[in-house]
Order: C-alpha cells, then sequence, then structure tokens
C-alpha cells in the first residue's frame, strides 16, 4: 500500500522546525505527487535556492529506507541528487535533497530520454558497491522463482537501483538523474537493464525492442539466458502479488508487461 501523503504545513510543529534549523526560513512550499513510498514530498524555496523535502513517519514500516537513502548517497552521486541533511524529529524522519530541475523520464518509443537513461546505467555500474547494509537480489526475489536455486542467479556485487519506474528518474538537459535509492540492492550487475526492460514494454515498447534498447550495455551483454528467463519469471509472478485481486490500471500494465516479457523469454528458441 501507498504511503499516506502528507503535506509540509500538516507536519509537527517540532519537525518543521528541524527542517528550518537545517535550512533557514522555508519561504514557499511547492507540495507535489508522493508516488508511492514517501508521505512528504515537497519543494522548499529558501533564500538560498530550492531544495526537495522527502519524508515518512518515524514509525512506518518503510522508514528504513529513509536511512537506506542517507547511507548510499555519498557513493552515487552525481548520479543522484546530493542528500544535504537527515532529520529525524517530532516523530518524522526527513530528508532534503537538492533540487534537480528536470522532467521524468519518458520511455516510449523513440523517445530522445532513452539515450541518457542508458548512459545512467552505464554510469551505476561503474560504481563500487559500498560496504553498507543493503538487501541481496537473490533473497529479494527468492520468493518469485519456481526453484530456490533459480535464485542464486540473482546473486553479485554489482549496486543496483531496482525501481525504475519513470518518476524516479530526472532528466535535464545533459544526463538523466537517478532519485528514490531506498530498495538500492547488491545483486548481478544485469539485474538493472532487466529491471528496466519492463518499464519499456509498460511504455510502449515490444519485448525484443526493450531488450534492443539494454543491448549496447556490457553488464546485459554478460547475462545468462537462463537467469534472465528466470528473472522474466521471478517478475511476473512478483507484480502478480503487487496486483492482488484488484489491481488499478497502473499496476496492471506493469503486471501485463511482465508477463508479456515472461512469454516472450519462454517462446525464445
Amino acid at each position: 500500500m501507498p504511503a499516506l501523503s502528507i503535506t509540509f504545513d500538516g507536519l509537527p510543529s517540532g519537525a518543521r522546525s528541524a527542517i528550518e534549523a537545517e535550512t533557514g526560513p522555508i519561504l514557499k512550499i511547492d507540495n507535489v505527487s508522493t508516488g508511492l513510498n514517501s508521505s512528504l514530498s515537497a519543494l522548499g524555496h529558501t533564500a538560498d535556492g530550492v531544495l526537495f523535502l522527502k519524508g515518512l513517519r518515524a514509525d512506518h514500516r518503510w522508514v528504513w529506507t529513509q536511512q537506506r537513502e542517507a547511507d548510499i548517497n555519498p557513493y552515487v552521486t552525481p548520479l543522484a541528487p546530493r542528500l544535504l541533511f537527515h532529520v529525524i524529529a517530532d516523530g518524522w524522519d526527513v530528508l532534503g535533497f537538492e533540487a534537480i530541475d528536470g522532467h521524468h523520464a519518458d520511455y516510449s518509443p523513440g523517445s530522445p530520454d532513452l539515450p541518457k537513461v542508458t548512459e545512467a546505467l552505464r554510469e551505476l555500474a561503474s560504481l563500487p558497491c559500498p560496504d553498507i547494509e543493503l538487501r541481496h537480489a537473490e533473497q529479494r526475489l527468492a520468493g518469485y522463482v519456481a526453484a530456490p536455486a533459480d535464485a542464486e542467479a540473482f546473486a553479485g556485487n554489482a549496486l543496483l537501483h531496482t525501481d525504475w519506474n519513470n518518476h524516479n528518474v530526472l532528466v535535464t538537459h545533459d544526463r538523466a538523474h537517478l532519485v528514490d535509492w531506498g530498495w538500492a540492492t547488491r545483486g548481478a550487475a544485469w539485474l538493472d537493464p532487466a529491471h528496466w526492460i519492463i518499464w519499456l514494454i509498460a511504455a510502449g515498447h515490444t519485448p525484443s525492442a526493450a531488450e534492443e534498447t539494454v543491448a549496447s550495455l556490457p553488464t546485459w551483454a554478460l547475462a545468462p539466458p537462463r537467469a534472465v528467463d528466470a528473472f522474466a519469471d521471478a517478475s511476473a509472478n512478483l507484480w502478480d502479488e503487487i496486483a492482488g485481486s484488484a489491481p488499478d490500471d497502473w499496476t496492471m500494465n506493469l503486471l501485463n508487461a511482465a508477463r508479456v516479457w515472461q512469454q516472450h523469454r519462454s517462446n525464445r528458441s
């Protein structure tokens, strides 16, 4: 279930005061769509510029993702926006990031954003995986494979983002930036291109065209075909679980994309 949204003015006074102790007086707030993983999502305007605020209640079951983002940020800038502060006050956990003046990536066929996203994947693959607490891909997907041994193909020591929702990719004039690192994972390097393929299919690509989009990435070239097949199966099972018995249109689109890719992989010669 998505986190319930709140505006900046709806925060307890102690949380607002702790934020402004870091930023100085906030002169204007633009509350923006929170997506699924945060309750507070807002642009704060101060005398020094604009910053992005992201927060969850300190007792929320996903609050650990806030600490994960704080821990990983020094290792992923400038691919990710720089973290300015992390405060926990009056029952709220809030991160403050430099604001990126860009648009959400367009994944549709022929989009001029696709080469920039591909380059971001290439840049991510060049980053060493930091020695911090991260989930492991083979553990995250173990419940969705046909046999436990299949999940071992997802193990590795690469740093993965894993959540390639186009709202997590902000495109500026010269590059793509990755935001929302709460689900960062340690695993096989080819998994991030594989995750992106499902989003490409959901945006209108055929499975073959989606795979061709990532074909130039060295990490994808090294992906064992049988392991990719197992990942496609696991992804279809995962999205089926997320969809549940009454999926909304957004979730159903991702489930259908995962199933189409699963079928494509099962039909390959």
